[in-house]
């Protein structure tokens, strides 16, 4: 929800620096250009904290914030934080030194938090059904649109091992309703949706669920649970780097294939040693 102060059509925070970046003075200038680079600092630290990591006054922290259109410091940090909110990766980085000294066990235990708050709202019985309506549907549709569409791609790479008819859609020039066209009641329609999330969401699954066909999302912990879904998966993708950290959402991914090829049994068994013995003998391996 936005402030009051930021509306519909207020200049963006990071539009306001560029517009007035030609006519700031050398110091002034010197802290938009920081921002540019770090805007979620504005949000994270006071004036005076702000001031120190840009190497500035805090008198030309508050002229700066006054010549890019806000009436006082805490206006342009609630701007700040309305935006970020939309997640947008340009606010995750910060410009502290030594903030991520220990890069790699900052990074281990950023994943281990993500990966336990994900799976403590998970259920075995979740994943179970899930797999079984994999194996039992027509067809398993599986939407993703931007960094969604890897794992969307990733998900029906594992699964048409043991589930032949999975489709990734949708690919370069098509449109969706190409393909809500062709869905039944008894498909399963698996929606990859991380932030930041294609407009239309809403309606596609509305779509969707008036078609019939079975709905799983896989989201990031910003969409709120969706209790009209036959499942929803919300994985936290948490981070205080300049990239959303997605392990939670791969390791959902491998669970749902393990399901799926566990519930396969004696019929998806078969059907991975006929895939390999059918590889071997085109010469596909090495």
């Amino acid at each position: 929800m936005k402030s009051q102060l930021q509306t519909e059509s207020s200049p963006r925070f990071l539009d306001r620096i560029w517009t007035a970046l030609a006519d700031l003075q050398p110091a002034e200038r010197r802290l938009g250009t920081f921002l540019l680079d770090f805007p979620g600092d504005m949000a994270s630290y006071d004036a005076q904290e702000l001031a120190r990591l840009s190497d500035v006054s805090k008198a030309t922290v508050s002229r700066f914030i006054r010549k890019i259109g806000y009436d006082s410091y805490d206006a342009a940090r609630r701007a700040v934080r309305d935006e970020a909110s939309s997640g947008s990766r340009l606010y995750i980085g910060h410009a502290e030194p030594g903030a991520m000294e220990d890069v790699l066990g900052f990074g281990m235990r950023e994943e281990m938090e993500n990966l336990a708050w994900t799976f403590q709202r998970i259920t075995p019985d979740d994943l179970d059904r899930l797999a079984e309506k994999m194996l039992s549907a027509r067809k398993v549709w599986i939407i993703g649109q931007r960094i969604s569409h890897s794992f969307a791609t990733y998900l029906r790479w594992q699964l048409v091992k043991v589930v032949p008819d999975a489709a990734v859609i949708p690919k370069d020039g098509e449109s969706m309703g190409e393909h809500l066209a062709a869905m039944t009641a008894d498909d399963l329609v698996l929606v990859v949706a991380l932030r930041r999330r294609m407009s239309g969401l809403e309606a596609l699954l509305r779509e969707i669920g008036t078609i019939g066909a079975a709905r799983a999302v896989i989201s990031d912990d910003s969409m709120e649970p969706d209790p009209s879904l036959d499942w929803h998966f919300r994985c936290r993708i948490s981070t205080a780097t300049p990239q959303f950290n997605h392990a939670a959402v791969l390791a959902l991914c491998h669970q749902i294939v393990v399901r799926t090829t566990l519930k396969s049994g004696a019929d998806g068994r078969t059907r991975l040693r006929r895939v390999d013995e059918l590889n071997e003998r085109l010469g596909e391996y090495d």
